[in-house]
């Protein structure tokens, strides 16, 4: 039995290891072509988890496979805490965005937004310059507005209220 939870263990230990090579590959890859600051804030982030999963799935491996028990320990450790930090994480979002559900409008097909109905540690972050500056940048960069007019350009007032929209387009209208 303890074989066979090992060989388990290994075998998705080797799985994860060989997934974290191509975040690690994402990450340096933005760290040398990245063209705009949305880019760039990601490349440290996705190094540091492409790098977190690599030396964990070599930890489980090798404690699972070597029988190194000390190894295995460290591992259901960083285990657990990374499942306390995932938890913690969850339940912050859905503080943070909890209000934000949005008010439904009669005969429009989206639902009005408000940044007043968001916590007031999002809407502080939001409404400061600097953080602000730089959403506003990534969502030029991104042609998030210049894409939903085009698409919306011709449309009588009718059918665009009739349309099902996005949070951020709806406040783009």
């Amino acid at each position: 039995m303890v074989r066979a939870s090992n060989n388990l263990v290994g075998l998705l230990n080797l799985v994860t290891f060989l997934l974290s090579i191509p975040i690690l590959g994402a990450g340096i890859w933005l760290a040398q072509k990245a063209s705009n600051d949305c880019e760039r804030y990601l490349e440290k982030p996705v190094i540091v988890i492409g790098v977190f999963l690599m030396l964990v799935s070599l930890a489980g491996l090798i404690g699972s496979c070597c029988r190194v028990s000390w190894l295995l320990w460290i591992y259901l450790l960083v285990m657990f805490l990374l499942i306390v930090i995932l938890f913690c994480f969850t339940i912050f979002a859905f503080v943070v965005t909890n209000k934000g559900a949005g008010e439904a409008l009669s005969g429009k097909g989206y639902k009005e937004y408000r940044l007043g109905d968001y916590s007031n540690w999002l809407q502080k972050r939001v409404n400061n310059t600097k953080n602000w500056n730089k959403i506003k940048s990534c969502l030029i960069e991104s042609k998030v507005c210049s894409s939903f007019s085009d698409k919306y350009l011709n449309d009588t007032v009718e059918r665009f209220y009739s349309e099902h929209l996005s949070s951020l387009q709806a406040k783009a209208k």
